[in-house]
């Protein structure tokens, strides 16, 4: 199982850029506002979160859509479930450096955990796991369900692995009736891997420059 640790390049503005994607992590207009529009509202959070709720993401990358999500949970009551497939894990430091942008979100508390190589910790309501390793490998494994998906895996051209019909399709396995995904691409592929994978495929406006992501819900 391959779970490298990532090696990241830094743009101007202190952007983190994955040396073996080349691909941002986050947008390079507003990493924040991206991931509140497309994955937080994207998946109809926090009106849907409850005691029991879970969540599963392709790419933990920075923690920020971890990060997000707790701040826009707010007092919630727990426990939220919050699920993350990575393969490349991130450095303490360079995770430090990639979120000093967005101290209002309380980075500290998780680049504790990921300084101490925990992969299960809380943070807030959110109970919250991190399984490393190749997800084609570890998501057919996952004994899991997921009531909201949170698809963030570098761009399909930059990482196809990601977005196979085989790996869409373990994520409509692996999700719960009424559950939904978010994601900020649009490509054709991805949509119809998704549709195939038994979900309702939305083309919903994008953020910022992109003009459209994708949403969906099994029925």
């Amino acid at each position: 199982m391959d779970n490298q640790q990532a090696v990241i390049t830094w743009r101007e503005g202190g952007i983190p850029v994955s040396a073996r994607f080349d691909d941002p992590y986050y947008s390079l207009q507003s990493g924040l506002e991206e991931t509140r529009h497309v994955f937080v509202q994207g998946n109809d959070l926090p009106a849907r979160a409850r005691p029991g709720f879970r969540i599963a993401e392709l790419g933990f990358g920075t923690g920020l859509n971890l990060l997000a999500t707790r701040h826009a949970l707010g007092d919630v009551p727990g426990p939220i479930h919050y699920t993350s497939f990575e393969a490349y894990p991130m450095a303490a430091r360079d995770m430090a450096q990639a979120l000093a942008a967005f101290a209002a979100l309380d980075p500290a508390p998780l680049l504790e955990a990921v300084a101490q190589g925990k992969t299960a910790f809380r943070l807030g309501p959110l109970h919250v796991t991190l399984i490393l390793g190749d997800a084609r490998e570890t998501l057919p494994r996952w004994a899991g369900m997921a009531d909201a998906w949170y698809l963030d895996g570098f761009a399909p051209a930059k990482n196809p692995e990601l977005w196979s019909d085989a790996l869409m399709a373990e994520v409509g396995r692996h999700t719960a009736p009424g559950g939904t995904f978010a994601t900020y691409t649009a490509a054709g592929h991805v949509r119809r891997a998704l549709a195939a994978a038994g979900f309702e495929v939305m083309r919903q406006p994008g953020f910022g420059r992109k003009r459209h992501m994708s949403t969906g819900r099994k029925p």
